[in-house]
């Protein structure tokens, strides 16, 4: 891996977190750091070898793989076996290249490779040339373990989060949105995909937009909005019937169903999101897919200071729809910190309506949003909330059971602060047919 140098010194008083409402559980007393420095990532191998390696799921048994090269003349080449350094199968793909102002990326390479089997270690290589890499493919049916991290960026703090996951024994990584925090500095793209492709290259990585992958147009030149996340992160839109890279979904573990939603494209009724939602929900059969999981960036539900009232326009077009889906859990990012709402719908708890988790705190250089509001409208419907970066694990069990964890980042530990038991929406016979329950939480 190359090596790392970090900088831009910051810091902030330690601080306690107190309970903020008699329903909350009380977090243990930990001393908060100041948000740790950036670390930058830089190449060290020649322009053939491929770097910011990373894979993401198609569909039920392919993997994409992707790849970037400063020399063009690789191709995009995947070969791939079960035994080291022994590639019985080779894949070709395609490659792209964009220009942000003056800026211009290397060769990015898609290799779709497959079918592979479940649960398998698979050792690749990328343009017939460079290191070796491997993966470990999900398996096909129950358990499952979902690491779960938001606004990610790259700083001491990243590095943190990551190496407590990696301790983990996890499937599949599900990232809410906000990932290098390039903000149009198109060299911190390269230095994030650096930083992160010893794990990313390991385990399938499944992201949508935030905020920060935005682009910024200048005066006389316009410029897409996610040509940088568009181009780096190919996620299986088009297998789900997306016409956008910025909203899709996909199943895993024959019986989960993932459901990627874009804070920032359109969402009304009339718009393309919205009708592909429709359609994706449709077409869940709940008796072979007992799960069901959400994923966006700005949250629906939040009682910290920060971001108020972000998401709440996409909330009105949408929340009926995820209601009516049955949805049982939607995860978000965007606020630095750690939330966990009990089931909602429509401001009221509800037990038929999805458990509301922000997991926006992987490790961002703006550091944490320390301050909740206790009297928030939606404070009583909190049961957990901490300014810690940390990540989560959501293990589904079976059919009906599922486990979640908030996992601190607390020195050389991930210290377990937050947990629950779930049951899947699928399994209550109150939450069947699309029937308003009472409140029985």
């Amino acid at each position: 891996m190359a090596s790392s140098w970090t900088f831009l010194a910051q810091g902030l008083t330690a601080i306690f977190l107190l309970c903020v409402s008699n329903r909350i559980a009380v977090a243990s007393e930990y001393t908060r750091p100041g948000p740790g420095r950036i670390v930058l990532t830089k190449h060290k191998l020649s322009g053939s070898s491929p770097q910011q390696v990373h894979v993401s799921a198609v569909g039920a048994n392919h993997m994409n793989v992707a790849y970037i090269t400063i020399d063009s003349s690789i191709p995009s080449k995947v070969e791939y076996g079960k035994v080291s350094g022994k590639y019985n199968a080779v894949a070709t793909g395609d490659n792209s290249q964009y220009t942000y102002f003056d800026y211009t990326s290397g060769k990015i390479h898609n290799v779709k490779i497959g079918p592979l089997e479940p649960d398998t270690l698979y050792y690749y290589r990328c343009g017939g040339v460079g290191n070796e890499f491997s993966f470990k493919t999900a398996p096909a049916s129950l358990p499952i373990v979902f690491a779960v991290v938001g606004d990610l960026g790259q700083t001491e703090d990243t590095a943190s989060t990551l190496k407590h996951i990696s301790k983990s024994k996890y499937d599949m990584l599900l990232l809410p949105g906000d990932l290098s925090y390039a903000d149009g500095t198109q060299s911190l793209w390269d230095s994030f995909g650096l930083l992160i492709q010893s794990y990313a290259s390991l385990r399938p990585w499944m992201v949508t937009e935030g905020n920060h992958e935005r682009e910024k147009s200048h005066d006389h030149q316009q410029i897409e909005p996610f040509i940088a996340y568009s181009h780096r992160w190919r996620m299986p839109y088009r297998e789900s019937g997306s016409t956008s890279n910025l909203y899709y979904s996909f199943d895993v573990a024959g019986a989960v169903h993932v459901i990627m939603l874009g804070s920032y494209t359109q969402f009304g009724p009339h718009s393309d999101q919205y009708k592909w939602l429709v359609s994706d929900l449709s077409k869940v059969d709940r008796s072979v897919t007992p799960w069901l999981i959400v994923l966006l960036h700005a949250p629906w539900y939040n009682t910290n200071e920060a971001h108020q009232g972000e998401g709440e326009d996409m909330r009105k077009a949408m929340e009926a729809l995820l209601y009516g889906g049955r949805v049982d859990i939607v995860f978000a990012g965007h606020v630095h910190a750690y939330e966990r709402f009990t089931r909602i719908y429509n401001n009221a708890a509800d037990s038929c309506g999805p458990v509301y988790i922000t997991i926006g705190d992987g490790g961002n250089l703006e550091g944490l949003a320390l301050d909740f509001d206790r009297s928030h409208k939606s404070a009583s419907l909190s049961m957990f909330r901490e300014a810690s970066f940390g990540h989560g694990q959501l293990k589904i069990i079976d059919r009906e059971n599922a486990h979640w964890s908030w996992h601190r980042n607390d020195d050389s530990d991930a210290t377990v602060s937050d947990e629950l038991h779930l049951k899947s929406l699928s399994s209550s016979n109150a939450c069947q047919g699309g029937t308003k329950s009472k409140d029985e939480l």
